[in-house]
């Protein structure tokens, strides 16, 4: 039995990758703010460290991670909290966790970027380049001077970055650590709903176009995730994985 940790557990693409995980007879820890094995808040330096350290009393071995957990950049929402959960909340869990994986002679760790790196104009390619620098503090204060819509591409850019950067490395690959990352586009979850009711962002929400004349199902970005943990993806190192009904092929041909 594999033990794999998920964070942002609790709905969408985090619950549907627990639901699979579970029926392959996988061990998955769940990591969240509510409705999970380890409740912890990822947007602060405490709450990671709580999460890992919850993590590590739980299990010595883990096959793999999937930080799930993210704040969408709608209107309101406070730019330099899409810095801290969606880039720093995943990476310093991931890290955090790093003897755990060696542990298990074989491991694979799945970050969540997104379309919107190549499909959405315009974002904060500062907020990037200093997530990737691991100044959060300056990071968060790049992203404060923008809107959150601006940001959130940042940040997942970031991730897929951070996956090609260190995944080909001695401390990762080097250890028996995969890295990769899956960019998925527009999926019919929560987070998806409240960009719908956002009064600013709402028109925005099926404005690019799919190939699939349809969103996508969590489901189906948990199938992959699936894949890129298991032994049939061993080759796949540093890969970011675009699943979006063809949307960034229609806009970048």
């Amino acid at each position: 039995m594999r033990t794999v940790v998920v964070s942002g557990a609790a709905s969408g693409i985090g619950a549907a990758t627990t639901a699979l995980l579970r029926d392959q007879g996988d061990r998955v820890i769940t990591v969240d703010q509510r409705d999970a094995d380890v409740v912890a808040d990822l947007s602060t330096v405490a709450g990671r460290g709580e999460a890992v350290a919850a993590v590590q009393e739980l299990t010595d071995v883990v096959h793999g991670v999937v930080p799930c957990a993210g704040v969408a950049g709608l209107t309101g929402v406070d730019p330099a909290l899409v810095v801290s959960v969606n880039y720093f909340g995943a990476v310093e869990l991931v890290r955090g966790l790093r003897p755990q994986l060696a542990a298990a002679d074989g491991a694979s760790v799945v970050l969540l970027a997104s379309n919107s790196i190549t499909c959405q104009p315009g974002w904060r390619e500062s907020v990037a380049d200093l997530c990737l620098a691991d100044d959060e503090a300056a990071a968060r204060a790049d992203a404060a001077q923008t809107e959150a819509v601006h940001v959130y591409p940042a940040t997942k850019a970031a991730l897929a970055r951070w996956a090609r950067r260190e995944g080909v490395t001695e401390d990762w690959i080097g250890q028996g650590i995969r890295l990769n990352a899956v960019a998925p586009g527009m999926i019919a979850t929560p987070m998806t709903d409240q960009l719908r009711e956002d009064p600013e962002l709402g028109v925005f929400a099926d404005v690019y176009p799919t190939a699939v004349a349809r969103p996508g199902r969590p489901e189906e970005i948990a199938a992959l995730i699936g894949f890129l943990l298991s032994d049939a993806s061993s080759l796949m190192v540093g890969s970011v994985v675009y699943a979006d009904g063809g949307t960034d092929a229609i806009m970048n041909p």
